[in-house]
């Protein structure tokens, strides 16, 4: 979901606006959508009135507290935008603030795309009803895709709006509640529409290396030590699943019958639960997976893990190459995302393989050294 501002009024006329540029064959969805984030903005009140108010519960306002310095650390010591974002709080009575559907063909790992304005093309569908997430779902799985619903706690509006803290943050750590601000307000930095890959890998470096110095400068070892184990069991993770996806990818190009080939992808998802399993029972912290495991194994499901990151490598090399200074680090991905989209992941790709030797030339025609 792509919208959000100070006022409601404002807000609903942008939103409007939006719709009618769109004509009529997605207004139902963008209606649903004005409508899920006009609610969102109705429910925000400033994070100082709370804190501030005798009667709010005091667990609330120390997160809240939280936040604020998080807000500021994120600002200041990562040279995100200093705006409005993430200054409001907005209970929404729910645990998560949209719904994601994801598609993909029945013997296809391929996932389906939708596109929409500033946003561009993106394989999830939001609503911000699970309801009509499940209905439009059910749509899909009639003609025939593997369809997988996922909560989501948090949307970004790109700078748009003022973006409020949702009481769907309230669930994570310090930590990952840190994480995810960062995360977020990276979108508002650079936002490449159409790729995800590139979108999503920025802001995860922009993520970790937030969260690497709020635990230097605010947490323990304790927190540290917490946070790498949870990093190393997301890795070994997205390895057992991408192991079995490889295997469905190699399934699906096969010179064998449709027939054939639903049959073996049944016994690949039986492996991957049967391997999740074994990990489980070495190491019991690898039960914070059991509820993905829970529901219905398909290719969308596993199309959606890891499928965002895979350029981590490159904006990692070049935040260090620039001495993990934010600005030029921003500037320069900020050149890398005028590129067009071949380009872009070229010269990425380049700066994995051959590091400190690879240079990008601007469109002023100055070369400047990645990393």
């Amino acid at each position: 979901m792509i919208f959000r501002i100070s006022h409601t009024l404002k807000s609903t006329l942008i939103l409007s606006q939006i719709i009618w540029l769109t004509g009529c064959i997605n207004l139902p969805y963008y209606a649903q959508a004005v409508n899920g984030h006009v609610d969102v903005l109705r429910r925000s009140q400033p994070i100082s009135t709370i804190i501030t108010a005798p009667d709010v519960d005091q667990k609330l306002k120390h997160t809240l507290s939280r936040v604020v310095l998080l807000r500021e650390f994120a600002s200041r010591e990562l040279k995100l935008p200093d705006n409005k974002s993430y200054t409001s709080y907005a209970d929404l009575q729910r645990p998560y603030v949209v719904w994601n559907v994801f598609a993909s063909p029945e013997l296809s790992l391929e996932l389906k795309q939708w596109c929409f304005i500033k946003a561009g093309c993106v394989n999830y569908r939001g609503f911000f009803s699970k309801t009509k997430a499940e209905r439009y779902a059910q749509t899909l799985k009639n003609k025939g895709y593997d369809v997988f619903v996922g909560g989501i706690r948090a949307y970004s509006t790109l700078g748009w709006f003022n973006d409020p803290v949702l009481n769907t943050f309230l669930g994570y750590s310090e930590i990952e509640l840190a994480g995810l601000i960062f995360h977020e307000l990276a979108h508002q930095v650079v936002y490449v529409p159409g790729d995800s890959v590139f979108n999503e890998s920025f802001a995860t470096v922009v993520e970790h290396e937030g969260i690497r110095r709020w635990i230097a400068s605010n947490g323990s070892t304790a927190d540290q030590a917490a946070f790498n184990a949870r990093q190393e069991r997301r890795s070994v993770f997205t390895a057992l699943v991408l192991k079995h996806r490889k295997r469905l990818q190699k399934l699906f190009a096969a010179d064998i019958s449709d027939a054939e080939k639903r049959i073996v992808k049944a016994q690949i998802f039986d492996d991957l639960r049967a391997e999740f399993a074994q990990l489980k029972a070495t190491n019991a912290e690898f039960s914070s997976y059991d509820q993905w495991f829970a529901q219905v194994l398909n290719n969308a499901r596993l199309a959606t893990i890891s499928i965002y990151t895979q350029l981590l490598p490159a904006f990692q090399s070049l935040l260090t190459q620039h001495n993990r200074d934010m600005n030029p680090f921003f500037e320069m991905v900020k050149e890398i995302s005028k590129l067009p989209k071949e380009d872009r992941t070229f010269v990425l790709q380049m700066a994995i393989e051959h590091g400190a030797d690879t240079q990008f030339v601007s469109d002023t025609g100055t070369p400047s050294t990645l990393f």
